[in-house]
């Protein structure tokens, strides 16, 4: 296994080349986020009670309701950011066949194949620093925005969360040399039917 930054490694074999993309690793912010997250359900948990043990009228009961609307919609998005920081990863595997990409929680997630044939070139897209964005994408409440992009038919597909602009050439270089490779291969598989 060789590594292009902190964050991302991958592994050359005959028939594939794999990468892996790591999200930033920090114990103290993963263990505040956690505590965070576990006061969060307390109060949740708190209040649920609270519906069921005490003797609430309408407009108090409408408050505890509309609370836990956004005490829900948090809890989904804190946890998700906070599981995806303590073991998420993007893999990346390029094959014969295409680039198949698969953002992992735990082992878990959905492998999407993209055929080189219908890849359009890879842009990037970095968030200027000392923006209001940039303030919220460094925050570790959100897993971020991805920073290389490509057309694939209709769609625009994303992948590497919150790397930088070096990381992102590397990768593209990398993914590129690559995929060059393949393309000769099947053109010279062709030749020789």
């Amino acid at each position: 296994m060789k590594w292009l930054s902190k964050r991302i490694s991958y592994k050359n074999q005959n028939k594939f080349l794999s990468i892996v993309i790591y999200p930033h690793n920090n114990t103290l912010i993963n263990t505040l986020m956690g505590a965070w997250l576990g006061m969060w359900i307390c109060i949740g948990i708190t209040l649920i009670s609270c519906l069921f043990i005490l003797e609430l009228d309408q407009q108090e009961k409408i408050i505890i309701y509309v609370f836990l609307t956004f005490w829900s919609y948090y809890l989904y998005k804190v946890s998700s950011a906070f599981l995806w920081r303590i073991s998420g990863k993007e893999l990346i595997k390029l094959d014969e066949i295409g680039m198949h990409i698969k953002k992992s929680v735990f082992g878990y997630g959905k492998s999407e194949i993209y055929y080189y044939d219908q890849i359009e070139p890879f842009k990037i897209k970095i968030i200027k620093k000392k923006t209001l964005e940039a303030v919220w994408e460094s925050s570790p409440w959100v897993k971020g925005m991805n920073s290389i992009y490509f057309k694939y038919k209709t769609k625009s597909i994303g992948f590497g969360r919150k790397i930088d602009m070096e990381e992102a050439k590397l990768l593209i270089k990398l993914i590129g040399r690559k995929k060059s490779e393949y393309k000769f291969k099947e053109k010279k598989v062709v030749k020789n039917l």
